[in-house]
C-alpha cells in the first residue's frame, strides 16, 4: 500500500508549494496516489495537429493532471485538492477552490469559483457534483458560454445526463456579451422553463420558451428548437417575411428534414395575401456516383392569373462507369419547366426555384465522355420561352425569339498532344464532328421588307458539321508567329424546301490566319514608382473565301461582341451556320506596367483596329454588309495603381463618322472590409440600341451615426462599435429619364444582432417592375426573422460582404483555460 505523500513545507514567502499528478490511467489518474510500483509507464503518441476530439479509441488513454497547493487523502478511497484546484485532461479543464474525490462512487464535488471548460464549452458556478467516467453531475447557479456560436446564457441548475447532453433549467441564453460585473441585459435572449443541450447533435431545445428582442416578446411557443453550431437538423426553420406589389404580403415557414447525411429536403409552404398559397419544396442527394436535387412549386387557383401555377427544376450528375462501349461516360440532367408565359413575371427573382425566375428555360439530357485524346457527347435540348413570339419580331420587341431545340446532336471530339510534321515538333491538331437536328416552332415571317426567301432562318433541318483546325507556335521571351488553317464543311437537309427548291445543301471553306507579336520591356520609374513596362504590337492576317450563305437557317449563330478580345478573331460569328467571307488586317498596340517586385498588373492600355481588304458580303439576317476599310477603333484602359483604387474603360470610335460608338467607364474604390464605392457609365450609340445608363453601387459604414465601421464580431471575439451601413445599388437611364433597377437600404450592426431594410424595384419590362421591401432581424449565432434581403444585396451589389462571414470556424484551443 503507498504511502500518502506528508504534506508540504511552506515556502519562503509562507505559501506552500503547488503539487502535481500526472498518470495515464482515468480515475488512478485523477485522484489515485502514483507509486513506482503502481503507476504505469506514459507512452507519447506522435501527432502533427492538434486534434479538437480523440479517436475513441485513444480517450482512455489520454493522461490526467491535477493541481492544487494542498492534495491529500487515502488512495482508492478519498483524494482532496485545496487552493486553486485543477484538473486536466485532452478536452476538459476543471478549476475550482476545492476539489474532493469519492472512489467509491467515482464521483467529484468542486467548490467554491467552479468553472469547467469542456472542448471550449464554459460553466462557470458555485457548486458542482460530477461522475467522472459517465459525467453525470449537477451543477447549481451556472453561467454557460458555447464557443462556436458565441451563445452565453445563465440557468438556476444544469444537469449534465452525459458527455454530449445536459439539462438546464430557468434559462435565459443570448449571444449578446456579457459585461464583466453587474447585471447582464441582453439586447436578445431566449428564455425558458428548461432547456435541453445535445452536443452531439449541436442542437438545444427549450419548453416553455419565448423568444424577446428588446423586451419584447416576438415568439412564444410550448417548445423552440435551436442550433449549437452550423450543423443540420430537422425542424421548422425561421419564417420568411415579404411585400411585394404582386403578391401583397407574404409569409413562408419552411420545414427542414435531415433525411440522411447525404440527402435532405426542404418545404416552402408560402401564403400571399393576393394570391394564395404556394406549396414549394427541394430534395437533395449525394452519392459516390450520382448527385442532384429536385425544386418543386404548385399554386392552385392563383387570383393574379385566375388558373393553377406550377413549375418544377431538376439538376442530376451521374457518372456510368459499367458502359463498356462507351469510356468514361457521365450523364447530366437539366430540366427547368414553367406553367405559362407569366410565371417569370409573377414570382419574385429570390423564388424557391429562383432558376425559372428568367424567360429562357433549358431542358437538356447530355451524355458525354471520353478517353484518350477522344472525347463525345450526346445532347437531347428543348427550351421554353417565356413570352415568346412564334413570329419573328423587331429585336427592341419585350418579346424574345424562341432558340431551336436540338432533337438530338451527337459530337466527336479529337485533340491528339503535339506531334511533328515534316520534320518540325510542335504542331496541334484539332478535330470536331456534329450532326445535329434543329425544329422549332416558329411560323415563316418577314424580316423588315426582306423575303422570306432570302435570309431565312426558320427551317427545321439536319446539320452534320465537320471542322479540322492544325496550327503551331513559335516563340522567345520576345516574340511569337502563330499560323493556322481551318477546315469548315456542314451539309444542311431540310423538312422544307429553300426558296430555290432544294432541301439539301453542302458547303466547305477554309479559313488561314497568321497571328504574330512582340513584346518589349524596360524598367522604368513612374510617378515616383519603379514600374516595368512592355511594349506589345500584335497583328492578325485572315483570309476566308466567299460562299454564298443567305438561303441557309441560323441555328446557333450570332454576331460576337466587338471588343479587344473578338477583333483578334478570324470570323466575327459564334457558332457554325455563317462563316464571314473576311480578308482582314487586325493590328494592335497594347502596353503593360507591372510591379517588379510581386508581378502585379498596375495598368494596361491597348489599341485595336480591323482593317478589311475587301466588302464583307456574309451577314446574319437583318444585318446589313460590311464594307471595305478600316473598323471602328476600339481603345480599353485598366488602372490598379493602389489595392484600393481600381478603373477601367473602353471606348469605341467611329473614324468615318467621327463619333463615339460605345463608351464603358468605371471605377471602384475598396479601402477595407466592408467599404466598397463603385460606378459606371455605359453609353451605345449603335444602329439597334440606343441608351446611356449610370451604375452606382455602394456598401460603406455610415460615420454620421456613430462607429469606426469595424463589425462587431461573435463566437468569443472582441465587439466593435454599434454601426450603421449603407448598401445599395440603382442604375440610371440617361436615355428613358427613369430609373431602371434600384436596391437600397440600410444595415444595423449591434454585435449579437443585425437589422436590415431593403427597398427593391427591379425592372421586367418596359412597362412593369417587380418591387418589394425586404426587412430582417439576424439574431447572431441563433436565426433570422423576416424577409431575406441578403441574396438581393449578394446578387446586386458589387463586391457586398456579409457582415457576419466567417470562413474559420473556432477552435477551442482558442479558450484553452
Amino acid at each position: 500500500m503507498p504511502k500518502r505523500p506528508p504534506t508540504p513545507a511552506p515556502t519562503a514567502t509562507g505559501t506552500p508549494p503547488r503539487h502535481r499528478l500526472r498518470r495515464a490511467g482515468w480515475v488512478a489518474g485523477l485522484f489515485g496516489l502514483a507509486t513506482a510500483a503502481g503507476a504505469q509507464p506514459l507512452v507519447l503518441q506522435p501527432s502533427l495537429t492538434l486534434l479538437e476530439q480523440l479517436p475513441p479509441s485513444l480517450r482512455g488513454r489520454t493522461p490526467t493532471v491535477v493541481e492544487g497547493e494542498r492534495i491529500q487523502g487515502q488512495t482508492d478511497v478519498h483524494t482532496a485538492v485545496e487552493g486553486g484546484a485543477v484538473l486536466r485532461r485532452h478536452d476538459l479543464t476543471l478549476r475550482a477552490d476545492r476539489l474532493e474525490h469519492t472512489a467509491a462512487n467515482d464521483t467529484a464535488i468542486a467548490s467554491g469559483r467552479v468553472r469547467i471548460n469542456r472542448q471550449g464549452n464554459v460553466y462557470e458556478g458555485e457548486r458542482l457534483q460530477l461522475k467522472l467516467d459517465t459525467f453525470e453531475g449537477r451543477f447549481d447557479a451556472v453561467r454557460f458560454q458555447f464557443l462556436r456560436t458565441g451563445g452565453q446564457g445563465e440557468a438556476s441548475r444544469v444537469e449534465f445526463l452525459d458527455e454530449n447532453r445536459a439539462v438546464a433549467h430557468d434559462v435565459r441564453y443570448s449571444t449578446c456579451e456579457r459585461p464583466p460585473g453587474g447585471r447582464w441585459t441582453p439586447d436578445w435572449a431566449v428564455t425558458a422553463e428548461q432547456v435541453q443541450f445535445d452536443q452531439a447533435t449541436d442542437t438545444g431545445v427549450a419548453s416553455g420558451g419565448r423568444l424577446e428582442f428588446q423586451g419584447v416578446p416576438l415568439l412564444a411557443a410550448p417548445w423552440i428548437s435551436f442550433p449549437l453550431s452550423d450543423a443540420r437538423k430537422s425542424g421548422v426553420l425561421p419564417p420568411t417575411l415579404n411585400l411585394d406589389n404582386r403578391s401583397g404580403f407574404e409569409t413562408t415557414v419552411p420545414y427542414y428534414l435531415n433525411l440522411a447525411p447525404n440527402r435532405d429536403a426542404t418545404l416552402y409552404p408560402t401564403i400571399m395575401t393576393k394570391r394564395g398559397l404556394d406549396l414549394g419544396g427541394e430534395y437533395r442527394y449525394l452519392e459516390p456516383a450520382y448527385a442532384g436535387q429536385v425544386r418543386a412549386a404548385w399554386m392552385a387557383s392563383d387570383r393574379l392569373r385566375d388558373r393553377d401555377r406550377w413549375a418544377y427544376a431538376v439538376q442530376h450528375q451521374q457518372a456510368l462507369p459499367g458502359l463498356d462501349a462507351l469510356p468514361g461516360a457521365g450523364l447530366r440532367l437539366n430540366l427547368n419547366r414553367v406553367s405559362d408565359d407569366d410565371y417569370w413575371r409573377d414570382f419574385p427573382r429570390t423564388s424557391t426555384i429562383t432558376n425559372l425566375a428568367q424567360r429562357l428555360l433549358a431542358n437538356e439530357a447530355v451524355l458525354s465522355g471520353g478517353v484518350g485524346p477522344w472525347s463525345y457527347s450526346l445532347t437531347a435540348q428543348r427550351w421554353q420561352t417565356l413570352g415568346a413570339s412564334r413570329t419573328l419580331v423587331p429585336i427592341n420587341s419585350e418579346q424574345i425569339v424562341a432558340p431551336y431545340d436540338r432533337l438530338p446532336s451527337v459530337a466527336l471530339r479529337y485533340r491528339p498532344g503535339r506531334f511533328a510534321l515534316g520534320g518540325i515538333d510542335g504542331w496541334r491538331l484539332s478535330a470536331d464532328l456534329d450532326v445535329t437536328r434543329f425544329a422549332t416552332d416558329r411560323v415563316p415571317t418577314v424580316w423588315d421588307g426582306v423575303s422570306a426567301g432570302d435570309q431565312r432562318t426558320d427551317l427545321d433541318g439536319t446539320r452534320a458539321l465537320g471542322i479540322v483546325r492544325l496550327s503551331r507556335r513559335w516563340e522567345t521571351p520576345g516574340w511569337y508567329v502563330e499560323p493556322s488553317l481551318q477546315w469548315h464543311a456542314r451539309q444542311y437537309r431540310f423538312e422544307q424546301a429553300l426558296g430555290d427548291g432544294r432541301r439539301s445543301v453542302g458547303i466547305a471553306l477554309p479559313t488561314a490566319a497568321l497571328d504574330a507579336g512582340l513584346v518589349f520591356e524596360r524598367q522604368a520609374t513612374l510617378l515616383d514608382r519603379a514600374v516595368v513596362q512592355t511594349l506589345e504590337p500584335r497583328v492578325l492576317l485572315a483570309a476566308t473565301p466567299y460562299r454564298d450563305q443567305r438561303l441557309l437557317p441560323v441555328y446557333d449563330s450570332a454576331a460576337y461582341d466587338f471588343n479587344l478580345a473578338t477583333i483578334f478573331s478570324p470570323n466575327p460569328y459564334g457558332g457554325n451556320d455563317r462563316i464571314a467571307d473576311l480578308h482582314t488586317l487586325t493590328y494592335g498596340l497594347t502596353t503593360r506596367l507591372y510591379a517588379p517586385d510581386s508581378g502585379a498588373e498596375l495598368a494596361t492600355l491597348g489599341v485595336a483596329q480591323r482593317l478589311r481588304l475587301q466588302r464583307q458580303r456574309v451577314t446574319l439576317p437583318n444585318e446589313g454588309a460590311a464594307a471595305e476599310g478600316r473598323s471602328d477603333i476600339l481603345i480599353g484602359a485598366t488602372v490598379n495603381w493602389t489595392p484600393q483604387w481600381s478603373f477601367g474603360g473602353t471606348w469605341q470610335y467611329n473614324v468615318a463618322r467621327r463619333t463615339s460608338v460605345r463608351t464603358l467607364l468605371s471605377a471602384r474604390y475598396l479601402p477595407g472590409p466592408y467599404r466598397v464605392l463603385s460606378a459606371a457609365y455605359r453609353n451605345n450609340e449603335t444602329t439597334t440600341a440606343r441608351s446611356r445608363q449610370l451604375d452606382l453601387g455602394w456598401q460603406w459604414p455610415l460615420a454620421a451615426l456613430g462607429g469606426d465601421g469595424v463589425p462587431a464580431a461573435v463566437a468569443g471575439r472582441a465587439l466593435g462599435p454599434q454601426q450603421w451601413y449603407g448598401v445599395g445599388r440603382v442604375n440610371y437611364s440617361f436615355t428613358d429619364r427613369r430609373v431602371i433597377d434600384l436596391v437600397a437600404g440600410f444595415e444595423y450592426d449591434a454585435g449579437c444582432w443585425i437589422g436590415r431594410v431593403v427597398l427593391e424595384r427591379l425592372q421586367q419590362s418596359r412597362a412593369s417592375a417587380n418591387q418589394r421591401i425586404l426587412f430582417q432581424l439576424e439574431f447572431s449565432g441563433f436565426s433570422r426573422l423576416g424577409s431575406n434581403p441578403l441574396q438581393t444585396l449578394r446578387a446586386q451589389v458589387p463586391r457586398y460582404q456579409y457582415l457576419r462571414e466567417d470562413v474559420n470556424p473556432p477552435s477551442r484551443f482558442e479558450r484553452y483555460e
